[in-house]
């Protein structure tokens, strides 16, 4: 398939916001993503296959620092390398603006997001006990 990545606007929020609901138990609201777009420093990719949103990544770039925040694809996209690509994309961007370090925390069940972490040279950095509201821990994980 041909993928588009392109930056959230507003336009696309009602997309982002139906695949952020299919895809966690405790989903971001559209006030977040607002932030997310009023804020300098964060960015939020969106990647397009004709007129469907595949997937969508937030994260953070400041000072050589990268902060993933948000990584969702949409159920009939899963598996089809959207995230990966999503990610791939984030690092070149911040790459070019001087990165030096990538973090995040995932779901330690969430083993296919951590697999594919690991397969881009993150690593496992501690753990913040029942850090989501259901009370699952969160792998920290770290890129330099």
């Amino acid at each position: 398939m041909d993928f588009e990545i392109r930056p959230l606007q507003e336009i696309d929020l009602v997309q982002v916001l139906d695949i952020e609901n299919s895809c966690y138990p405790n989903p971001w609201k559209e006030s977040q993503f607002r932030q997310e777009l009023a804020q300098a420093y964060a960015h939020v990719d969106l990647c397009w296959t004709a007129e469907e949103l595949a997937g969508y990544l937030c994260y953070w770039l400041i000072a050589g620092e990268m902060q993933i925040l948000n990584v969702a694809t949409a159920p009939q996209f899963q598996r089809r390398g959207v995230a990966k690509l999503l990610l791939q994309h984030a690092l070149n961007v911040c790459e070019e603006q001087g990165l030096q370090r990538s973090y995040l925390e995932v779901r330690v069940g969430n083993s296919a997001a951590i697999s594919l972490y690991r397969s881009f040279g993150f690593v496992d950095d501690g753990l913040r006990p029942r850090y989501y509201s259901d009370g699952e821990d969160a792998l920290l994980m770290v890129k330099k």
